[in-house]
């Protein structure tokens, strides 16, 4: 029973900001001039409509948001993957510590990237590019994903890589025929944190750029901050726009992770 308690507490901490955003994005607003509190408003979607009017380049920043978002996930995931998989087949004493290190990089605040970050970008030429902000977010994730693929990685016996090095395969061969599918459930849940981090990421497209490339984060900060010229509804109405693309890729890699769990079951069954 308390595990039932427990659970619809944290469900309804976690629903009711996103059930007030959805009502007022649809005009219904609370109205505390009654007692007791009730709600007020006819159900809209004008609000929606006026997203783009408030925040011109409101779509071109969610088309960015996304793109960015997946290209530094996919980015972070496939050089993370190299790294944790060199770091899990070394036998240099310091590799624990090397991979606590990697542990504490990622607990790091992103403020503390950023300042390294900025001028690496800029002595690049690429600031305010859209290169320069997922090469940035891929950097500020990579710690996190090295920590959590060298877990996955260091379980699997190296005895199914040694055969096939035996039978001829390359070091590329291995990784993509033999150690992927082992671990693929993990690079897939590794993928979706990830995704999630960069969409949500304010600190790095708000430094590195200055207009030219503007995320959802940035845009949805512009509406907050001018809140009193804009009404809360239209803001919500974005809000609730904003999650759609996370919420779907989200969901699409849930639906991947699923399938890897299935067929690791089925092959474990098998065998």
């Amino acid at each position: 029973m308390t595990r039932v308690i427990l659970l619809l507490a944290a469900l309804t901490a976690f629903l009711l900001p996103l059930v007030w955003t959805a009502l007022a994005s649809v005009g219904v607003l609370p109205d505390n001039s009654t007692t007791p509190p009730s709600w007020k408003g006819p159900l809209t979607l004008a609000h929606f409509t006026e997203i783009g009017i408030a925040e011109p380049a409101f779509w071109q920043e969610l088309a960015t948001s996304t793109a960015s978002a997946v290209c530094a996930a996919a980015l972070t995931v496939c050089v993370s993957f190299l790294g944790a998989y060199g770091l899990a087949r070394s036998h240099f004493r310091a590799g624990r510590l090397l991979t606590q290190g990697f542990l504490v990089l990622a607990s790091l605040p992103v403020m503390a990237y950023i300042v390294p970050l900025s001028d690496l970008v800029r002595r690049a030429h690429l600031s305010d590019t859209f290169a320069g902000v997922v090469l940035a977010e891929a950097a500020v994730t990579a710690p996190l994903a090295v920590f959590v693929l060298h877990g996955a990685l260091a379980l699997l016996s190296p005895e199914w890589e040694e055969a096939a090095v035996l039978d001829g395969a390359g070091l590329f061969r291995v990784l993509g025929q033999v150690v992927l599918p082992l671990v693929a459930p993990s690079v897939a849940a590794t993928a979706i944190v990830l995704f999630v981090i960069d969409w949500n990421l304010l600190l790095v497209p708000l430094v590195l750029t200055s207009g030219q490339v503007k995320t959802v984060p940035v845009g949805m900060s512009d509406f907050f901050t001018f809140e009193r010229e804009l009404d809360w509804p239209t803001a919500a109405a974005a809000l609730i726009v904003s999650l759609a693309p996370l919420a779907l890729l989200v969901g699409l890699f849930h639906r991947l992770l699923e399938s890897f769990r299935l067929d690791a079951s089925n092959g474990r069954d098998i065998g």
